[in-house]
């Protein structure tokens, strides 16, 4: 358990982080821990359908839940007094949830409507083209909803099965935030988290380590619904394992695009008026993360455009970057990371998170890392990881 008292605040947050996300997933079961995600609320033999919400919301509280590749979390925020009262609730339905039969069959046909709705969005599925592209063999290239014929195919006892296996101990990470002390919460934490669900063991998911790129994965999307056209890019990034490395991308996904004066908005918006948006990304993720680069622009331009940005990778491999540079683009993720932090939402979020993928000790020494790096270090990081000739790319345009 992860817990900082802030006397100051009348609410506690708590956040329940579970090694459970759709990395987890044998490959036949894709969609399962979204999909499990969704059926945690409906009851345990204490806690009937809609119970849990009806304690929560006569608390004056509020829940939410969220599943990712790496994780699925819960969270509740509620007034100190109540925690009591509601946080047992939490546990019950993370450690006992009955996965009823009928309910099964009726949020399936939720989840296959979430589906069919996200394959209507074309940022989703320029989004999801391009990490399969890049991904071909870990499950980061697969859809966290899955696909209907999957999920058709999924039944109850499966799902059982995968709770068993994963929502254990060793697999939960505890955040509590906010106006608890310390021995009230362990008290609470440890009666409310006491009994676990019978271990079962699900088919494993075959581990195969996603291969590096030879060269660039070019894939075209024709969409009816769209006017502009939207170049997208990526890179796979380096492992938790390689954390000062992962800091390094991030900065330098600053550098690129984070503001009118840095690089690639500077020249390809602002001067040479070639796109109408451009924005790298950085996305910490446990096993390979993700670096990509995205613009919206007239369907002409997409070929040299994608040209100047492989031009600037390489100029990021030959030449460190300013001083100048790099102080603005560590004094803004700092900042940003300061701004993430004034809530006790933001709070156990960011220690779940970082416990869940590494070790919540990261979390608070972020700041120090980033200010730590160097040009040479991000000089080093361009030629390791962002090479202008090995990349997936999904360009989209109308038909």
């Amino acid at each position: 358990m992860i817990h900082q008292h802030i006397p100051a605040t009348p609410v506690v947050v708590a956040d329940v982080w579970v090694h459970a996300g759709t990395s987890a997933e044998p490959d036949e079961w894709a969609g399962m821990a979204h999909f499990l995600e969704h059926m945690i609320f409906k009851g345990t033999k204490h806690l009937p359908p809609g119970a849990f919400d009806e304690v929560i919301e006569n608390c004056g509280g509020m829940t939410n839940a969220a599943t990712s590749y790496d994780y699925a979390h819960f969270f509740l925020t509620t007034a100190a007094p109540y925690l009591g009262e509601t946080l047992p609730c939490l546990a019950d339905i993370l450690l006992h949830p009955t996965i009823p039969d009928e309910e099964f069959a009726r949020e399936r046909e939720v989840v296959l409507e979430e589906i069919r709705a996200s394959n209507d969005e074309p940022e989703w599925l320029g989004f999801q083209t391009l990490c399969q592209s890049l991904y071909q063999r870990h499950p980061y290239g697969r859809s966290i909803l899955g696909t209907e014929a999957q999920l058709k195919e999924r039944s109850p006892n499966q799902m059982r099965c995968f709770h068993g296996t994963h929502y254990q101990p060793e697999n939960i990470s505890i955040a509590l935030v906010g106006g608890i002390e310390q021995e009230s919460a362990l008290s609470l934490v440890d009666r409310s988290f006491e009994q676990f669900s019978v271990r079962s063991e699900c088919p494993p998911r075959t581990a195969e380590a996603e291969p590096p790129l030879t060269g660039i994965r070019r894939n075209e999307l024709r969409l009816p619904q769209i006017e502009q056209a939207r170049l997208l890019m990526a890179w796979m990034g380096p492992s938790v394992e390689q954390l000062q490395d992962a800091f390094g991308l991030e900065v330098l996904s600053v550098v690129l695009s984070e503001g009118r004066s840095s690089r690639l908005v500077r020249e390809l918006r602002e001067e040479k008026q070639l796109v109408q948006d451009i924005a790298s990304g950085f996305s910490l993720q446990r096993d390979s993360s993700l670096f990509t680069i995205t613009a919206l622009l007239a369907p002409e331009e997409v070929e040299e455009v994608e040209k100047i940005i492989c031009d600037r990778l390489s100029l990021l491999q030959a030449k460190p970057v300013s001083e100048a540079e790099l102080n603005r683009a560590q004094r803004l993720l700092c900042n940003d990371f300061a701004f993430s932090t004034e809530t006790p939402g933001q709070l156990a979020g960011l220690y779940g998170y970082y416990n869940t993928i590494a070790t919540a000790e990261l979390s608070v020494a972020y700041p120090h890392r980033i200010q730590q790096l160097q040009p040479s270090d991000l000089q080093r990081t361009a030629n390791q990881y962002l090479s202008p000739e090995r990349y997936a790319v999904t360009v989209m345009k109308g038909e």
